[in-house]
Formats: C-alpha cells, structure tokens, sequence
C-alpha cells in the first residue's frame, strides 16, 4: 500500500495530510495569498515548530539552521498539508529547503505507515518525487540539499543532467530512487530510453519556471507533464511571472496556495564593492596578496567548486594565510571543526573558503571581507554571499576577482545591483594581459620567440626562415644548371 496523494484528495481538491504518529498536524491554515513579512502570531517561529519529522529536524539543526526564510515560514505548513503552491521566489531566498524539507516529511510518514508490508517493502522503488531544474549547476545544489535533509530518513535520490556520461545515473535508477532531481533534456532522453518511468510520481516540483521558459524548455516541460499522474501535488516555483508561465500554471495547479516574496532587496550602503579584473592563473596570488596585505578580520572567500575550495585552500596556506574549507564534501565533523575555528580564530584562522551550498549554514558575526574567488552562475548569489558582512551597521568590503570568461556573469550582477562595481585602482582592466599570453615562469612567449637570431626580419618564426633558405639554395641551384646549359648550346652554335 503506497502513498498515493491523488487518493488522498476529496472531490474539492482540497487534501487531507498525512501524519505519523511522531508527528503533529500543523497549525491552522494561513491565507491563501501572502506576502513577506505578512505573518501572524501562531506561525512557527523555529524549524522545531513545523511538527517536522525528527530525523529531519536532526539534519536541520546539524546543518545549522534554527529560524526559516519568509519563503520557507510560509510554504513548508501548505505543503505538508499536501496543497498545490505557487511560489514567487528568487534564488538565494532558501527556497529549496522550502519544499525540500516538507517532501522528506510526506514521504517519511508515508514509510512509517506501510513498513509492515512486507510486500510493499521488497518492491522496487519508485521515482515518488520529481524535481525539474532548468541548470545543471541548480540540479546538483538541490540535490545536495536533498542528501544532507534526507541522510537520516532512508530516502534515496539521484541527480540526472546532460553534458555528463549517463552510466551512472542509469545505475542509480536500476537501483531505485525515491526522489529524482532533473534537467529537462537528459530526463526525456532517458525516458526514450526506457530507464524512468513517471507513474508513481506523488509530488511534482518545476523550480525556476521562468528561467525555463528564457532557456526554451517549454516544449519539453509539456512532454514531461503529460507523463505525470494526473492527480499529484504540484509545486511550481518562479523568480517571475510573465504570462506563459501563469497560463502553465493555470493549467497544472489546482487551488494553489500563492506565496510572494520580495525581491532581493539592493545591497546595503554599508559594503564597499569593488572588482578586480585578473586572468584565472593569476587569482590564486592576487588573492593571497589581498589577504595579506590588507587589515582582515574574517573573510569569506567563496568558490564555485569544491575541488576549487580545497585547491584555493591549499595555495593560501601555503602562502602563509591560516584558511580552511567547507563544503559538501567534507564531514559533518571536519566543517564543524572549521566553522568553529573560524568562530574563535584558533589558530590565527581568518579565511574560512566555502561553496555555496555549504555557506547557507553560515552564521558568523563580525565578518569584515567576502572575497569572490569565481562569480556566482546566478546574480542573486552575489546578493547573498556579500550580505555576510556590513550587518548591524558595520561596514564591510566585498571585493570579486573576474577573469575574461566570467564577464557576462558581472554585467548580470551589475543589472540586478543597478549600479557598476568600483574597479580596483591597483588591477584596471587595461593593465590586465590576455589569457593566451599569460605562460609559467621560465616560458618564452611568443613575441620572444619571434625576435630574429641573426638580424632577420623579426616577421618569420624559424620554421618559416629555415623552407625560405631551402627554397632559395633550390633555386640557385635551378638557375646556375640554366646558365650552364645555355652556355653550352652557344658553343655548339
């Protein structure tokens, strides 16, 4: 016996949730449409208030968090309750844990009722759960954040994108997954394939509708819809709405409950931005630089990777800057440890290197400098990693390090933000060589190579010298065997 949500549903297309018997039913229903900072006296003002389950809330609290996000204060009661939302969210707002948290909780329970099945429990499982992602990059954060909510519940998931050998998410769903995180283009393939089938799927996720529609997904978006069951919870997630998106949501939402938060709100007059223009190989120095040459309290340096976070990491111990790592990578032990030292400044640590997945748990005070190793994919992170500094009226320093390619990446911020970052005096752009001519110590470049070795032109590299000598001895030698054959034939004349 599943759960199956649509036989969970009264003819109104209301729903009734589930509850285990270790939890409590949440409190009365809010109104249908609210807006940030709209809350009334009875929502939940802690995690712990959500009657979420307690493998949950253990992950929850190992993770850091204690207070949720407006966006997370208003979905996580509706969804639980198993109504369809409609979220206008940006990223960066704590929206995945938004529904991340309410989906483990729904199928937690619904483990709980049926572990005496025996013959529930040996069947294979089934994708319950399908979350769609426009990015790979968005596909794996909320996979991450699935594996570090869920560790405790027994639930598994996988992450499927293009761009990527599919052998080993193939492997993972042979295997059974109860929660399948997806890029639209690599889901129908492996449809077509034969390696997913939709037909248990109890919650629907589409997040960054918008951003869909921009990238052209639409098409697809309604192939995989008409897989689905047709009675499911759906949850659609938007940073906007512009009109195609609210007719598909129109179309796949059934008295949805609508939540509105704010956009991210400017940056603060209280953070110094600036960019420093370099090529990728010279961060790593002009970083250490920056640290150690300038009065750091505490500094967050963010990366886009974790290889990159422990590299980064390296170099700068190395360069005498007491730094540690955080990412998702690492143990629950070993970032702990970090955080902790970081807190403290055991040590002398002032550069605590994160991702930022693992930096939403991040809570410390007194940070004087964010340091953006790469920029973000989206300009909303830039909002929010920056935001870890200039807080209770101290003023703080955001500084970003961008190379040639991640040039669109600022001109986005820059739009969002309104206004041009400040370009540090001490690295304008136009003192900043190419990427192609920036060679390893010990190097010639190319312009050394051309240099002539024996008062030649200085146009041809050797090579080129080497077939314009051959050329030119062959045809001496053609032009002398021509003159002694015409002296010949004038002497026999």
């Amino acid at each position: 016996m599943t759960l199956d949500i649509a036989r969970k549903m009264p003819a109104e297309k209301g729903t009734v949730p589930f509850y285990s018997e270790t939890t409590s039913p949440p409190s009365p229903r809010p109104s249908p449409i609210k807006g940030e900072g709209e809350n009334d006296g009875d929502s939940p003002r802690l995690f712990s208030e959500f009657g979420l389950a307690p493998p949950i809330l253990r992950a929850v609290t190992a993770e850091g968090y204690t207070a949720p996000t407006p966006i997370q204060l208003q979905a996580i009661p509706h969804i639980v309750a198993g109504r369809d939302l409609l979220g206008c969210a940006q990223t960066g707002t704590g929206k995945t844990a938004a529904f991340a948290l309410p989906i483990l909780h729904r199928l937690l329970g619904a483990a709980v009722a049926r572990s005496g099945d025996r013959a529930t429990t040996s069947r294979k499982r089934n994708v319950r759960v399908l979350v769609l992602s426009p990015t790979r990059e968005l596909a794996a954060q909320i996979g991450d954040s699935f594996r570090a909510y869920g560790r405790h519940t027994g639930m598994r998931h996988t992450v499927v994108f293009g761009g990527v050998s599919q052998r080993p998410q193939v492997r993972d769903l042979q295997q059974g997954v109860d929660i399948l995180i997806a890029t639209p283009g690599r889901l129908l393939d492996l449809m077509n394939q034969g390696f997913i089938d939709l037909a248990a799927v109890e919650i629907f996720v589409l997040d960054e509708a918008d951003r869909m529609l921009d990238m052209g997904f639409l098409p697809d978006l309604r192939r995989v819809i008409a897989k689905l069951p047709a009675r499911r919870q759906t949850l659609l997630f938007s940073a906007t709405m512009p009109e195609p998106i609210q007719r598909l949501a129109d179309t796949i939402l059934r008295n949805p409950v609508q939540v509105r938060i704010a956009p991210v709100k400017a940056t603060t007059d209280l953070i110094e931005q600036s960019v420093c223009h370099v090529t990728s190989l010279q961060k790593p120095q002009k970083l250490a630089d920056f640290l150690t040459s300038n009065p750091v309290t505490r500094a967050i340096v963010f990366t886009r990777t974790k290889h990159r976070a422990d590299r980064v990491t390296r170099q700068l111990n190395q360069a005498g800057v007491s730094a540690a790592a955080i990412h998702g990578d690492k143990t629950q032990a070993a970032r702990q440890r970090a955080l902790a030292g970081f807190k403290a400044n055991r040590n002398g640590m002032q550069v605590l290197v994160a991702t930022d997945v693992a930096a939403r748990g991040i809570d410390v005070e007194g940070v004087s400098h964010v340091l953006n190793y790469d920029l973000p994919h989206e300009p909303e992170m830039y909002v929010h990693r920056i935001g870890r500094t200039g807080r209770a009226g101290v003023a703080g320093i955001a500084v970003s390090f961008c190379d040639h390619e991640e040039r669109t990446h600022l001109h986005a911020i820059e739009r969002l933000i309104r206004q041009k970052l400040r370009v540090d005096a001490n690295h304008p752009a136009s003192a900043i060589v190419a990427p192609a001519q920036e060679l390893p110590d010990g190097a010639k470049s190319s312009q050394q190579k051309r240099q002539p070795r024996r008062g030649g032109t200085g146009r041809a590299t050797a090579s080129r010298i080497k077939r314009k000598r051959t050329h030119t001895s062959r045809a001496g030698r053609h032009r002398d065997e021509r003159k002694r054959r015409g002296g010949i034939a004038a002497s026999e004349r």
